[in-house]
């Protein structure tokens, strides 16, 4: 018992030091980045890259094995760019989604303002809405569509908040209509955690994995720090022409594709509230 809890404990210690690394990497990159492009389109298209980079080895770090189903549907959008739409459970999906792609991601005003979470979205590219001043939504939403104009990838997590993954939350529709107006793709992904430490997630261990409601972060990522987890993405069908359909069908749409994929030969989390 002894020498389990001296293993564990050498293993996340480890496994800190290495996340350490990876900050001061990202953090490093990102000053120089700052430091050489003025100009704000080139800016956040080098940040981003600088997410991407840094997400490919943060996989590692976390253990992560990841599957991407449908690959062929994000290499046809590689070349222009377009609203993507995932579901949202945990931290660990912005690293996901981040390695496979470089997206620029739609975040809280609250979490720019976390002291360490509120600088790394700031230098990741990340993009603020004020949830709480819906006055303030109609011009974030011009905002977000113009720089969808400009050539990024935007990443958007509709249920407005992680989960526990037990399903798919209710997309909050206003921010669909940054696709209208941009008249670009939606490209929908459905994120699904299968195993932590090679066992099915449910809810004796979600809570390692999942981080929602109102946890703490650090607590939490010391408590994830040396497992290993097992993902799949599924890359679902793009939604072409969004201009020609209204906010409220797009929203649902898309909901439908991620809500069916993910309750589709999942064994895991959907089975978490019997």
């Amino acid at each position: 018992m002894i020498l389990s809890k001296l293993f564990t404990l050498l293993r996340k210690t480890w496994h800190f030091f290495w996340h350490l690394s990876l900050v001061a990497d990202f953090f490093l990159h990102a000053l120089f980045i700052r430091l050489l492009n003025h100009n704000p389109i080139i800016l956040r298209q080098k940040q981003v890259h600088n997410t991407n980079r840094i997400s490919k080895k943060f996989l590692k770090a976390f253990g992560i094995t990841l599957k991407i189903n449908h690959p062929e549907r994000l290499k046809q959008l590689s070349g222009q760019s377009y609203l993507a739409v995932a579901n949202h459970v945990s931290y660990t999906d912005i690293i996901l989604l981040s390695s496979i792609e470089n997206y620029a991601f739609i975040t809280s005003v609250e979490m720019g303002n976390n002291p360490f979470l509120g600088n790394i979205t700031r230098e990741g590219g990340c993009l603020f809405t004020d949830r709480k001043k819906f006055v303030s939504l109609p011009k974030e939403i011009e905002k977000f569509a113009d720089t969808i104009k400009q050539g990024f990838k935007v990443m958007l997590f509709p249920e407005g908040t992680s989960t526990n993954g037990e399903t798919v939350k209710e997309f909050r529709k206003s921010l669909f209509q940054v696709a209208i107006l941009a008249d670009c793709p939606v490209l929908p992904f459905c994120v699904k955690y299968l195993s932590l430490d090679g066992k099915i997630i449910d809810s004796a261990n979600r809570d390692i994995l999942c981080w929602y409601g109102d946890m703490d972060f650090a607590p939490h990522f010391m408590k994830l720090l040396g497992h290993t987890i097992e993902v799949e993405i599924d890359v679902l069908e793009p939604v072409y022409a969004p201009h020609k359909i209204v906010r409220q069908e797009l929203s649902n749409g898309v909901y439908s594709q991620i809500m069916d994929c993910y309750h589709k030969n999942q064994p895991t989390l959907k089975h978490l509230s019997s």
